[in-house]
Protein backbone atom coordinates (compact mmCIF):
# COMPACT_ATOMS: atom_id res chain seq x y z
CA UNK A 1 0.00 0.00 0.00
CA UNK A 2 1.21 3.68 -0.87
CA UNK A 3 0.01 6.37 0.96
CA UNK A 4 0.39 9.99 -0.03
CA UNK A 5 -1.82 13.28 -0.76
CA UNK A 6 0.98 13.61 -4.05
CA UNK A 7 -1.04 11.85 -6.89
CA UNK A 8 2.83 12.54 -8.60
CA UNK A 9 4.27 10.05 -5.56
CA UNK A 10 1.55 7.50 -5.81
CA UNK A 11 1.51 6.97 -9.34
CA UNK A 12 5.55 6.73 -9.38
CA UNK A 13 5.70 4.43 -6.50
CA UNK A 14 2.80 2.32 -8.37
CA UNK A 15 4.80 2.34 -11.64
CA UNK A 16 8.03 1.30 -9.80
CA UNK A 17 6.28 -1.50 -7.74
CA UNK A 18 4.34 -3.08 -10.12
CA UNK A 19 7.62 -3.58 -12.70
CA UNK A 20 8.32 -5.58 -9.84
CA UNK A 21 5.36 -7.74 -10.06
CA UNK A 22 4.00 -6.33 -6.45
CA UNK A 23 0.02 -5.50 -6.37
CA UNK A 24 -0.54 -2.16 -4.93
CA UNK A 25 -3.30 -0.22 -2.78
CA UNK A 26 -3.21 3.40 -3.35
CA UNK A 27 -4.87 5.85 -0.47
CA UNK A 28 -4.75 10.00 -0.93
CA UNK A 29 -4.51 10.05 3.42
CA UNK A 30 -5.07 8.13 6.56
CA UNK A 31 -8.18 8.28 6.94
CA UNK A 32 -8.57 6.37 3.17
CA UNK A 33 -6.07 4.22 4.12
CA UNK A 34 -7.46 2.46 7.08
CA UNK A 35 -10.53 2.17 5.35
CA UNK A 36 -8.86 0.19 2.92
CA UNK A 37 -6.77 -1.32 5.07
CA UNK A 38 -9.24 -3.31 6.82
CA UNK A 39 -10.30 -4.08 3.72
CA UNK A 40 -7.29 -5.38 1.91
CA UNK A 41 -4.88 -6.14 4.15
CA UNK A 42 -1.68 -5.14 2.56
CA UNK A 43 1.76 -7.06 3.45
CA UNK A 44 3.51 -3.92 3.48
CA UNK A 45 2.72 0.23 3.98
CA UNK A 46 4.83 2.67 2.55
CA UNK A 47 3.42 6.07 4.45
CA UNK A 48 3.79 9.59 3.62
CA UNK A 49 4.60 11.97 6.88
CA UNK A 50 3.27 15.10 5.46
CA UNK A 51 -0.57 14.95 4.78
CA UNK A 52 -3.53 16.71 5.29
CA UNK A 53 -6.22 15.10 8.00
CA UNK A 54 -3.99 12.78 9.26
CA UNK A 55 -0.34 12.70 8.92
CA UNK A 56 2.33 9.96 8.08
CA UNK A 57 3.27 9.55 11.99
CA UNK A 58 -0.94 9.65 13.25
CA UNK A 59 -1.10 7.15 10.18
CA UNK A 60 1.52 4.92 11.21
CA UNK A 61 0.47 4.90 15.49
CA UNK A 62 -3.27 4.16 14.94
CA UNK A 63 -1.49 1.08 12.37
CA UNK A 64 0.80 -0.98 14.76
CA UNK A 65 -1.67 0.15 18.00
CA UNK A 66 -4.15 -2.70 16.00
CA UNK A 67 -3.25 -6.07 16.94
CA UNK A 68 -3.99 -6.87 14.02
CA UNK A 69 -1.70 -4.84 11.39
CA UNK A 70 0.87 -4.48 14.27
CA UNK A 71 3.52 -6.44 12.81
CA UNK A 72 2.29 -5.14 9.29
CA UNK A 73 5.88 -3.16 8.19
CA UNK A 74 5.30 0.12 7.88
CA UNK A 75 7.77 3.00 5.50
CA UNK A 76 7.93 6.41 5.63
CA UNK A 77 8.40 8.27 2.86
CA UNK A 78 9.44 12.24 3.34
CA UNK A 79 11.38 14.84 1.54
CA UNK A 80 12.82 15.40 5.54
CA UNK A 81 16.16 13.40 6.17
CA UNK A 82 16.45 15.30 9.25
CA UNK A 83 17.24 12.95 12.81
CA UNK A 84 14.22 14.22 14.43
CA UNK A 85 12.04 13.12 11.75
CA UNK A 86 13.44 9.78 11.85
CA UNK A 87 12.99 9.31 15.89
CA UNK A 88 9.69 10.56 15.80
CA UNK A 89 9.05 7.76 12.73
CA UNK A 90 10.98 5.15 15.19
CA UNK A 91 8.45 6.62 18.07
CA UNK A 92 5.45 5.77 16.30
CA UNK A 93 6.16 2.36 15.20
CA UNK A 94 7.37 2.53 11.82
CA UNK A 95 9.91 -0.23 10.46
CA UNK A 96 11.89 1.70 8.23
CA UNK A 97 12.82 5.90 6.58
CA UNK A 98 12.82 6.74 2.94
CA UNK A 99 13.45 9.94 1.76
CA UNK A 100 11.80 11.57 -1.34
CA UNK A 101 12.32 11.44 -4.41
CA UNK A 102 12.96 7.54 -3.99
CA UNK A 103 13.97 5.41 -6.74
CA UNK A 104 12.90 2.10 -7.92
CA UNK A 105 15.72 0.31 -6.60
CA UNK A 106 14.53 1.32 -3.16
CA UNK A 107 11.40 0.86 -3.03
CA UNK A 108 12.15 -2.43 -3.86
CA UNK A 109 14.87 -3.12 -1.72
CA UNK A 110 12.19 -2.13 0.99
CA UNK A 111 10.03 -4.51 -0.30
CA UNK A 112 12.46 -7.10 -0.53
CA UNK A 113 13.62 -6.46 2.81
CA UNK A 114 10.17 -7.22 4.67
CA UNK A 115 8.78 -10.32 1.85
CA UNK A 116 12.11 -11.86 3.31
CA UNK A 117 11.22 -11.00 7.25
CA UNK A 118 7.88 -12.47 6.71
CA UNK A 119 8.75 -15.33 5.35
CA UNK A 120 11.22 -16.30 7.77
CA UNK A 121 8.53 -15.73 10.34
CA UNK A 122 6.19 -17.67 8.89
CA UNK A 123 8.97 -20.71 9.00
CA UNK A 124 9.08 -20.16 12.47
CA UNK A 125 5.44 -20.01 12.97
CA UNK A 126 4.99 -23.01 10.83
Amino acid sequence: MVIDDSNTIRRSAEIFLKASGCEVILAEDGFDALAKISNEHPDLIFVDIMMPRLDGYQTCSLIKRNARYKATPVIMLSSKDGLFDRARGRMVGSDQYLTKPFTQETLIEAVQIYAAKAKSNQKEVD
